[in-house]
């Protein structure tokens, strides 16, 4: 079958068909989605009934997948697989107030995943294994875009600042459950510029994380998180947003050093399962 890109949005986002994820990529296949994934940030592959080690062997073609520092979303059977779902390992929906759905639903606010580490991840793959059909959108932002096209006063505040990115802040914004000190070893708070060049596409786009970021070089509390949501407001304009609205067995693959993602609310009584994976990084962030 013939590779075929087909753009989904002006500003972001693709849909590839003609791979299939449970075979092999020979090095030609692999360079056409890879150059896909890099012109347009967020690819979809449509109909990959895939298991999670297939899901998990894909991944690998695009770097190490990384192990989740927390056992709450990690998957029992494959390691390597984080569960964004409020149903649990043996199949039992769980109510809102459990500990798992509440730092699941922390998704639904803008963000960028693990930015809280040193050398922040590459990608991520997300596998739609059981689709909302009440809303469960997962939506992306162009970082080049918003980047290219901030005022310039907002440029002059960021130009040569850099955030922190910490991912306990996560779980001061719901209330959840302290992390162990275990935990908090693992991931201490790290610092990353806001203006970030990509490693391939040498373009420059705005580096936040919102749910991670609480304190930006220079500015005290309240100037950092004032700063950080005029930041995302700019940046959550529709002109730079795709959605994506779920298909089963869809697989989203998003780079992670030039977009913020966030999930739309859905029915809580309603299943939504949805596998994925991340590229470890293997560089710290380069500044713009």
């Amino acid at each position: 079958m013939t590779l075929s890109v087909k753009p989904l949005h002006p500003a972001i986002g693709a849909e590839i068909r003609g791979v299939d994820l449970r075979q092999e990529m020979d090095p030609e296949t692999f360079q056409a989605v890879h150059d896909a994934w890099m012109e347009h940030l967020v690819v979809v592959f449509p109909d990959q009934n895939i298991t999670d080690e297939e899901h998990v062997a894909f991944t690998r073609y695009f770097g190490e997948p990384e192990i989740f520092h927390q056992t709450i979303i990690r998957s029992r059977a494959v390691k390597e697989i984080f569960r964004v779902s409020n149903v649990d390992d043996d199949g039992n929906l769980m109510p809102p107030s459990h500990p798992t759905v509440k730092q699941v639903s922390l998704a639904q606010l803008w963000h960028t995943d693990s930015s809280y580490r040193r050398m922040p991840c590459i990608g991520s793959l997300l596998h739609g294994v059981e689709i909302s059909r009440t809303g469960g959108e997962t939506q992306f932002i162009n970082m080049y875009m918003v980047h290219d096209e901030l005022p310039g006063s907002l440029k002059r505040q960021i130009e040569g600042r850099r955030a922190r990115h910490d991912f306990e802040n996560l779980h001061r914004l719901a209330s959840l459950k302290p992390l162990t000190p275990e935990e908090a070893a693992a991931m201490p708070p790290v610092w990353q510029p806001l203006v970030r060049r990509h490693p391939v596409t040498g373009r420059k786009s705005l580096y936040i994380s919102p749910i991670y970021n609480d304190a930006i070089e220079g500015l005290d509390d309240t100037e950092a998180r004032r700063l950080i949501e005029v930041l995302t407001a700019f940046a959550a304009q529709e002109r730079f947003i795709y959605r994506h609205r779920w298909e089963p067995d869809d697989v989203l693959m998003w780079d992670n050093r030039c977009t913020l993602h966030a999930v739309t609310p859905h029915d809580p009584t309603e299943r939504r399962v949805m596998h994925r994976t991340t590229i470890v990084g293997d560089e710290a962030v380069l500044a713009a």
